[in-house]
């Protein structure tokens, strides 16, 4: 029996899945451009570990049905992104493990996705001619990035705590600026 080779960015999934095949490694966390594009000026996707991933190939028979094509992806990336309190990097890890169904037909795929959207965490996606590994890993770390990153404890002091003064009385009126306007003589202003 021969063993075929798969590469990631060209993945014959029909054929991945029909050998159980199984691929795995790393990328630089640079090289997924979009991901790289949520990291601070001050901690630049270039300075974050690499992006590890490993995509399992699997073929399911159905009775009375045409087998199925299943794809397993598992990632896992350490990336640095803005902390919406205190403006500072923060590390989040992500790790996601995910299932997806390929389908021939695109119109049965967005069927079928929305039908077991509600029952199943895993996608139906439609059958491409070749998938690139590298494409799905970035969209899934993407969709796995926190919607508002945060450190659990700040390591500084939040910037309006720092500016507010503790009992408020150095703090100028703020309208203080419009009534000296309003007063002036010659401004042609009724009095």
């Amino acid at each position: 029996m021969t063993t075929r080779e798969f590469t990631p960015q060209k993945l014959d999934v029909e054929a991945f899945a029909r050998d159980a095949a199984h691929l795995q490694g790393d990328w630089p966390a640079a090289s997924l451009t979009r991901l790289a594009e949520s990291a601070p000026e001050d901690a630049p996707a270039s300075h974050w570990p690499a992006v590890q991933w490993e995509l399992t190939g699997e073929r399911r028979e159905a009775r009375g049905a045409e087998a199925q094509t299943w794809l397993h992806l598992q990632a896992r990336a350490l990336v640095s992104l803005t902390c919406q309190r205190c403006l500072q990097p923060v590390q989040e890890e992500l790790g996601l493990s995910r299932w997806f169904r390929f389908v021939r037909d695109e119109n049965l795929a967005t069927a079928m996705a929305a039908e077991l959207d509600a029952d199943s965490d895993d996608e139906v996606l439609a059958l491409p001619k070749a998938l690139d590994a590298l494409e799905l890993v970035e969209d899934e770390l993407l969709l796995a990035l926190p919607l508002v990153p945060r450190h659990e404890v700040c390591p500084q002091p939040l910037p309006l705590a720092q500016a507010a003064p503790a009992d408020g009385a150095d703090r100028p009126h703020p309208f203080a600026a419009l009534a000296a306007l309003k007063g002036k003589p010659g401004d042609g202003s009724a009095q």
